[in-house]
């Protein structure tokens, strides 16, 4: 076994740092730490006699928030009621619609991400909400949302309803093509939509709103 030898080591070392761009020297001097006694004062003592000084790195600059990038970023999260449920079976069966869908929501004031966390009492009604972002595609849900226990609405109220009709043939059974526009400010709301008629193949554009022909 051959003896350690700390003169050979070290005019190796020296020899070694002496053939380094200075690029090298200054990344070698990031991992300081990593390398023996002798090998750190070599190092520093070959950055010294060329005048290298190891700069700290710059911090990584934080994201920019996705609300400073869009202005309409706080208006499409707002939250809007899509409908209230009046039984267990209800909720559940609205979750199951909107889970599917990929459409978060919340019910109740507690603002639950799901029925078994709901605390509020829900025979006495709970809303639903959603992002207004998701109204489009909600819409969409709604058409296959068939609730059992409703109370009947006070006389000369007018239903809550958030399905989407044909203007020609008042078919439930449309279809979202695609999106038109976006708001031009978090003021605005004038969102278009397309959509077609699965049963007259009547399209038409509106911004969710149905507009009678």
């Amino acid at each position: 076994m051959e003896a350690f030898d700390p003169a050979a080591e070290w005019l190796q070392l020296s020899e070694r740092y002496r053939q380094m761009s200075d690029n090298e020297l200054l990344a070698l001097a990031r991992q300081i730490s990593e390398l023996t006694d002798a090998a750190q004062q070599i190092l520093t003592s070959e950055m010294s006699r060329r005048g290298l000084k190891l700069q700290p790195e710059e911090p990584a600059a934080p994201p920019i928030p996705a609300r400073q990038l869009d202005p309409s970023y706080d208006e499409d999260r707002k939250l809007v009621e899509i409908r209230t449920v009046w039984s267990l079976s209800d909720a559940v069966q609205l979750q199951t619609l909107l889970d599917g869908a990929g459409i978060p929501f919340f019910m109740g004031p507690e603002k639950a991400t799901s029925v078994d966390t709901v605390t509020s009492s829900i025979v006495n009604g709970v809303s639903v909400q959603i992002m207004q972002v998701g109204l489009p595609w909600a819409r969409q849900v709604l058409m296959n949302y068939s609730p059992a226990n409703e109370p009947a609405p006070t006389p000369g109220e007018e239903p809550h309803d958030l399905s989407v009709r044909c203007p020609r043939c008042h078919s439930a059974e449309i279809v979202l093509e695609r999106l038109l526009s976006e708001p031009a400010t978090a003021a605005d709301d004038s969102q278009k939509y397309e959509w077609t008629c699965d049963s007259c193949g009547h399209q038409w554009e509106d911004d969710g709103v149905v507009e009678e022909e």
